[in-house]
């Protein structure tokens, strides 16, 4: 099939505008580069440090500066349940990097914190800084310049990101990402949703509400819906950064196990001593970004890979914008039903076909680029096969299905859920920002009501106690972005406001904060652009002005003569949620931080 001409169109407007980045950072790529292993340029003093506490058999190999060593990055810590796992990954991948010849060692860790435990907390103003936070730290594990190549040991919502952001400034060497796989289904998510709405309605207790959750997040794994973290493990199996049907497979299982194994056998393949030489600064390219927006697009992926995906490809001199998603978003159907935008959970989108099942559809439509490097090969191809273990106990890949497991879960890219992959650019007089209309109904994706302006999140939620919200509105919620407080998610409104318009009234939310990967069925223009603390528009709404929202149409605009609300003096922030909670560590990322759609990060451009 050939390479649908919109997809076609849109890779070459990135390769075009992204050429002068894309040379400098091949460039540094060439020049960082002194010869394999690396850890021969190491002075005997330097590569003594490197090997002192290893083990005499790893110790006699790294020191003889023959056979790769591999680089383990890990978010390990045992509190939160998608990283327990990894506790015992670096033993596997130890024991089977001995087994081939080489060696592995732990370069460091990085911090993993949980947006599920912040939402709605002072902490959840930390979470998107924690990403550029986790770039670095990764670099500082691969300073060393003692390996050879990397294994990133990664789940959740700003982890992937980051980790991929600090191994893309190490693209001389080759990386591959390992998962640790969904806990087990538990309390059914439109369940788990609707004991929420219960809750902001006053209707049900707090142990009610306690109950619920704890049957929800109950096991080691990622959590089950279909937010951000598994959005990620989607994302490196488009890019190509997994080995191929890795993401979905429950941790603790003999499969799991064996792909652990495998990664770490084949990353040595990949290696400059090899044959297949992969490093990730080549491997990530223009055409693997587009595979990425297209995947996040096909399975109405987080919203929050609207600033990670520009934040990472901007890593490899790779300029994307919104208005790339907006192109492609018009012709990559949408083929998955998973919660929010539908009951199931990603064990039962994994077991009706999961993401080979979606490759393979994508392909077959010519809705993505099959010519790309992966940790895997030279083709995509390979990632529309599934995993599983042969009567020795080793991962061999087999076709899939020719039929979806659940109709209601997987659907053919000839008779999509719809037409669209749900994610819209809105642009007018209050800036630019995005909507993700995949779980929201069609009557409520176009509303014109009145303004009701807010500047913390606990105000919406106090005046919605107090009943003042028993109306149509659209509320404005401002001081919210980067600049401001760190663009914390605002998960914890989504009850309230579906509370509001189960009642019949029209609601909707327009904010330069973030929503979560699990936003839902509310219209919400999030990352408004620029942000209020930085001259945006939204910062001279008052309430009662008329704004309407349009994502059929992709309008966000106020109704007011242009003059008269250009003349109005902007809100003034009155600084609050910069202190606290370790709040005031990070204001020079406040001060340094770019506008939401050029990613939201303190990293300039190809720098």
């Amino acid at each position: 099939m050939s390479l649908n001409p919109i997809v076609d169109a849109v890779t070459c407007r990135i390769v075009a505008r992204s050429a002068e980045g894309r040379a400098r950072y091949l460039a540094r790529l060439d020049a960082a580069v002194p010869g394999a292993p690396y850890r021969g340029a190491l002075a005997c003093t330097n590569l003594a440090h490197g090997f002192a506490a290893s083990p005499l058999e790893d110790k006699l190999r790294i020191k003889a500066i023959k056979a790769p060593n591999i680089g383990i990055v890990t978010a390990y810590n045992d509190m939160l349940s998608a990283h327990q796992p990894y506790g015992v990954y670096p033993d596997i991948i130890k024991d089977a990097a001995r087994a081939a010849g080489a060696t592995a060692q732990v370069a460091g860790g990085v911090p993993a914190m949980c947006d599920g435990i912040t939402q709605g907390q002072d902490g959840m103003d930390l979470s998107l800084f924690s990403r550029d936070v986790i770039a670095m730290s990764t670099g500082i594990a691969l300073s060393h310049n003692m390996f050879d190549a990397g294994l990133c040991l990664g789940i959740c919502d700003k982890i992937v990101p980051g980790l991929v952001m600090g191994a893309l400034r190490f693209g001389f060497l080759p990386f591959i990402f390992v998962p640790a796989g969904p806990m087990p289904t538990g309390v059914s998510n439109d369940q788990k949703a609707k004991v929420r709405q219960k809750y902001a309605a006053g209707e049900v207790g707090k142990d009610a509400l306690l109950e619920s959750e704890s049957q929800s997040y109950h096991a080691p794994g990622t959590c089950t819906f279909y937010g951000t973290a598994n959005s990620n493990q989607m994302l490196m199996e488009m890019m190509g950064l997994h080995l191929p049907g890795a993401a979905f497979v429950p941790p603790g299982t003999p499969l799991r196990e064996a792909l652990t194994r495998a990664a770490t056998l084949r990353v040595l393949q990949i290696t400059s001593q090899g044959n297949e030489f992969t490093p990730i600064g080549r491997m990530i390219d223009e055409r693997s970004i587009v595979n990425a927006i297209i995947g996040l697009l096909a399975t109405g992926g987080s919203t929050n890979h609207t600033l990670h995906l520009v934040a990472m490809a901007r890593m490899a001199g790779i300029l994307i914008d919104w208005s790339d998603f907006e192109a492609l978003s018009k012709v990559v159907p949408l083929l998955a039903r998973v919660y929010p935008n539908g009951p199931a959970d990603v064990n039962q989108f994994q077991a009706a076909g999961g993401v080979a099942w979606v490759i393979r559809e994508l392909l077959s439509a010519g809705l993505v680029h099959e010519d790309v490097h992966t940790v895997f090969g030279k083709s995509l191809a390979a990632y529309a096969k599934a995993p599983t273990l042969d009567a020795q106990g080793q991962v061999v890949w087999q076709d899939i299905p020719a039929l979806s497991g659940d109709a209601a879960v997987l659907a053919t890219a000839a008779q999509p859920f719809s037409a669209d992959g749900g994610l819209r650019l809105l642009a007018g007089n209050l800036g630019r920002a995005v909507i993700k209309v995949s779980a929201v109904k069609p009557d409520h994706r176009v509303i014109r009501a009145p303004a009701i302006v807010f500047e913390s999140q606990d105000a919406l939620l106090v005046a919605a106690k107090a009943g003042k919200l028993e109306r149509d509105f659209i509320a404005v919620l401002r001081f919210q972005g980067p600049r401001a407080i760190g663009m914390p998610e605002l998960h914890q409104l989504t009850p309230t406001l579906a509370n509001l318009q189960d009642k019949g009234f029209r609601v909707a939310l327009v904010t330069d904060g973030r929503m979560s990967g699990a936003s839902g069925k509310i219209p919400a223009a999030i990352h408004v652009t620029p942000e209020a603390l930085a001259g945006g528009p939204i910062a001279r709404v008052q309430d009662g002005d008329m704004i309407e929202l349009d994502a059929e149409a992709g309008i966000l605009r106020i109704e007011s003569r242009e003059t008269d609300f250009e003349s109005r003096s902007p809100a003034i922030f009155n600084g609050s949620g910069q202190t606290g909670m370790g709040r005031e560590l990070f204001g020079v990322f406040r001060h340094a931080v770019s506008g939401a759609e050029q990613g939201a990060t303190v990293f300039g451009f190809d720098e």
